[in-house]
């Protein structure tokens, strides 16, 4: 089980619930927050490849170089870290991905403990921008920071290069501002929706045919769901901003009447229909205004942590939690005084519910 060990270090088991990388990254953020020397084992065990792949070791050396910390045993394919945090400094910080590993699992770790710098900081990131299994960080910029700015708390975002699978090669920059606390939230009323959203890419020699056939797809789940036209962007990616690498995807956002920020994405595959994408990522909009939910399912594990830092009771409305939910609130528990009560509404939705441990800065 958990505990403090002989020499200090609070003790993380990386195989449970999720398994993967998440625990990693979230265990880090708590360990820079509360400054906390943590020891992780077991670093996702339940993945194919268990051990630091080049994402999570780039993420790892990030957040040693923000707090200006130490790290023994990190190392590709290491599955057993320990941390040492030392204070959260501010000025340009660079995390590099050699592959087309997430930059956007790399900011969802370093957002939290950049806010609480001691000055501006300038995030430098690179690797992949639109991945598998990892959100496009137009997801991040476009859904994520509107649900984030409601605790007080934003950051610029810079697309300098867009990086995809296989080669990477991606980079933004990511300037965050302090804050010295965050403020709850309550987010239980959806309302009705106001506007629907999106943008539908393709880049490389793939043709603009595939973009269409998205956006296509998106619009006929939309349309059968709110009298909202779905106003989505087409285009291709210039050679300028995606130089290497072909990609298509999708990204749709909802926005209601109380303000609640919805959103859906997917890539498209070589397996599968454009159109079928298209739907893809409309559903996941429409399985969360069908539940009544304020916060959709991908938002809702990267909302656990700041309700968890905020100062006050947060409170939001969401579809059952995900794997990734129940994960982020075992490790927020386990390592700070926050307390998660999960309330089951009318079996779709449910409200999660948090009493912040205040941080202040």
């Amino acid at each position: 089980m958990n505990r403090l060990s002989e020499n200090y270090l609070f003790d993380i088991d990386g195989s449970v619930l999720e398994g993967g990388g998440q625990i990693l990254r979230m265990a880090l953020c708590f360990s820079v927050l509360t400054k906390t020397p943590v020891r992780i084992r077991n670093i996702r065990q339940g993945r194919k490849k268990p051990g630091l792949a080049a994402q999570h070791l780039a993420g790892v050396e990030l957040m040693r170089d923000i707090c200006q910390g130490r790290v023994h045993k990190a190392a590709l394919g290491s599955t057993e870290i320990e941390f040492y945090p030392g204070h959260i400094g501010h000025g340009r910080f660079v995390g590099h991905i050699q592959t087309a590993g997430s930059i956007s699992l790399m900011l969802q770790a370093a957002l939290p403990v950049a806010m609480f710098s001691s000055g501006p900081v300038t995030l430098d990131l690179r690797g992949g921008t639109n991945t598998d299994l990892a959100p496009q960080v137009d997801f991040l910029t476009e859904i994520f920071r509107p649900n984030m700015e409601r605790f007080g708390a934003s950051f610029d975002f810079d697309l300098v290069r867009r990086g995809y699978f296989p080669k990477g090669g991606g980079q933004c920059v990511v300037e965050v501002r302090p804050v010295q606390s965050l403020r709850p939230i309550s987010l239980v009323e959806v309302g009705t929706v106001n506007r629907i959203f999106g943008w539908s890419f393709v880049a490389g020699v793939l043709p603009l045919k595939i973009a269409h056939e998205m956006s296509s797809g998106a619009k006929s789940i939309l349309s059968q769901m709110s009298g909202s036209r779905a106003d989505i962007e087409v285009y291709k990616e210039s050679v300028d901003m995606a130089p290497e690498g072909n990609c298509s995807g999708i990204i749709v956002g909802c926005e209601t009447n109380t303000g609640a920020i919805l959103g859906g994405s997917a890539l498209g595959e070589a397996r599968k229909k454009s159109f079928q994408s298209g739907e893809e990522a409309a559903r996941e909009i429409h399985s969360a205004l069908s539940a009544g939910a304020c916060v959709d399912r991908h938002v809702q594990d990267m909302m656990i942590i700041l309700m968890a830092l905020a100062d006050g009771k947060s409170r939001i409305r969401t579809e059952p939690p995900t794997m990734h939910t129940r994960t982020a609130i075992h490790v927020t528990e386990l390592m700070t005084k926050a307390k998660f009560n999960i309330i089951e509404m009318d079996g779709r939705n449910v409200i999660i519910e948090c009493v912040g441990i205040g941080l202040r800065n």
